[in-house]
């Protein structure tokens, strides 16, 4: 075990360390707050949060660590040079040159600036979210109490934005979730989502370009009282259904041809070329039905481009348009830009080193810019064994594990995965195994100098949750 003084010492080489690389990547929040790491109670909350005009209570449900405050600084997509600026730029530019409404002005309305406090009710119940869905636990979404949370995607704005009155916009921004840690994931990452809404004269309209059979743009008919199926909602008519699948998919279903603008394929043409191989597989959300995926065939594997799906009914009447109908789709900028810019790391996206943000500034978004590594450094391997304290739940000791190594091991953590798990059938007790990998994208790191992080990691670990060290 550690004694008090060597911990502090170790804390205080720790900081030095990071000192030396923060321009790397880009913490905005001063490292002052890591100064508390040790310290019996570091999670715990602070007397009032304010987030973005929000001024809130925090509560015993508490559980957004220092890494995340410090995140919630950072506005990548506002960055110049960073990628992600690049491709929400692009994506953005493809909606407003394409669809313009009948002032001729661009349809669909951008909203970026949306809080990212939001109540629970926003992230889970206006989007039909089950009770007990998994994504509901603190195991899994960043509480500021018991009511509210930071968003766990941009569709926690869906609802309100429709009662506003808009019927087409694009909403962009950051976005938080405790997950696991490896190279494609991260606790905040961004979303860009669309919805189009439409009156009945609106989706049977024949100006749009539809090649039907001449009754069905006569018949503007959106609901019955019928049955769900695996293609349509008891509420939506057949058509209704029919057109509104097209609309997202610009195919060919049961020989019926279209010629719809209102496409994804013409979105995914635009950013991976005219040549590119798509397909259409069926999915599951709880705020859509039928619900899709598109999926686009890129250097020899099938990678997911995006989720959509046609809006539940219920969504619209509780945003008092019970009258239209409408769908929606998302997509993880993170993961497309990964893929289009050759980004090998998540991490890279928070760094602020010259190497790496030189290769995009000033570059405009309809560039094809391939990303070329300033250097590989090696990886060191340290595992993290502890009995756990039978009064908090694996998933729940996961979550807050990981979110320790994150505030303490900052960005030279690359990986976290759990190796083992045992339980003593004598005591009950359950035994977790971690694989840390570390890796700093600029220099190479010493075992002597991850072994001083992953010391203080443990210490931090056994006097916040206490967990005994094996």
């Amino acid at each position: 075990m550690l004694g008090r003084h060597r911990y502090t010492a170790i804390i205080k080489q720790y900081h030095f360390y990071c000192n030396r690389l923060i321009h790397h990547f880009g913490a905005t929040a001063e490292l002052s707050q890591k100064k508390a790491i040790g310290e019996k109670r570091k999670f715990s909350p602070p007397k009032e949060f304010i987030l973005d005009g929000f001024t809130l209570a925090p509560d015993e449900n508490w559980n957004i660590s220092p890494a995340i405050l410090q995140m919630l600084g950072r506005k990548l997509l506002s960055e110049e040079g960073n990628p992600l600026r690049l491709l929400k730029q692009a994506i953005v530019d493809h909606f407003s040159s394409k669809y313009f409404n009948k002032e001729n002005k661009p349809l669909y309305a951008v909203c970026e600036d949306e809080p990212r406090v939001v109540s629970v009710w926003d992230n889970f119940d206006s989007l039909l979210t089950p009770s007990d869905h998994v994504s509901r636990r603190s195991s899994d979404t960043y509480y500021v109490n018991k009511d509210h949370c930071l968003r766990g995607h941009t569709s926690a704005h869906e609802c309100k934005l429709i009662n506003r009155g808009l019927h087409s916009f694009l909403t962009v921004g950051d976005v938080y979730r405790r997950d696991q840690i490896d190279r494609s994931h991260y606790p905040c990452f961004h979303q860009l989502e669309g919805v189009r809404l439409f009156s009945g004269a609106e989706l049977f309209d024949p100006s749009t370009g539809t090649k039907l059979r001449e009754d069905l743009h006569l018949q503007h008919i959106l609901f019955e009282d019928g049955s769900r199926t695996k293609d349509k909602q008891e509420t939506h008519s057949n058509k209704t259904a029919l057109l509104l699948t097209l609309k997202l998919k610009a195919s060919c279903l049961n020989g019926i041809s279209v010629e719809f603008q209102d496409t994804l394929e013409q979105l995914c043409c635009d950013l991976f070329g005219r040549s590119t191989k798509m397909r259409w597989v069926e999915t599951y959300f709880p705020f859509t039905h039928p619900s899709f995926e598109l999926e686009v065939f890129y250097e020899d594997r099938w990678l997911e481009l995006l989720g959509c799906g046609v809006l539940e009914q219920k969504i619209l009447e509780n945003s008092g348009a019970s009258d239209k109908v409408g769908f929606a789709f998302g997509l993880g900028l993170e993961r497309l830009a990964m893929v289009l810019y050759d980004i090998p790391d998540i991490r890279l996206f928070w760094s602020q080193d010259s190497g790496f943000l030189s290769q995009f500034k000033g570059k405009s978004s309809k560039e094809s810019i391939k990303y070329v590594p300033v250097s590989v450094h090696p990886q060191v391997y340290l595992d993290l064994s502890f009995w756990m304290p039978v009064e908090i739940e694996p998933n729940e000791m996961t979550a807050n594990a990981y979110d320790a190594i994150r505030s303490i091991g900052g960005p030279l953590i690359e990986q976290v995965n759990i190796t083992d798990s045992y339980k003593n059938k004598k005591t009950g007790r359950l035994s977790q195994t971690y694989r840390l990998v570390y890796r700093s994208p600029t220099k190479s790191l010493t075992k002597e100098e991850c072994n001083k992080i992953h010391a203080s990691i443990a210490l931090y670990l056994k006097e916040r949750y206490n967990v005994e060290i094996r």
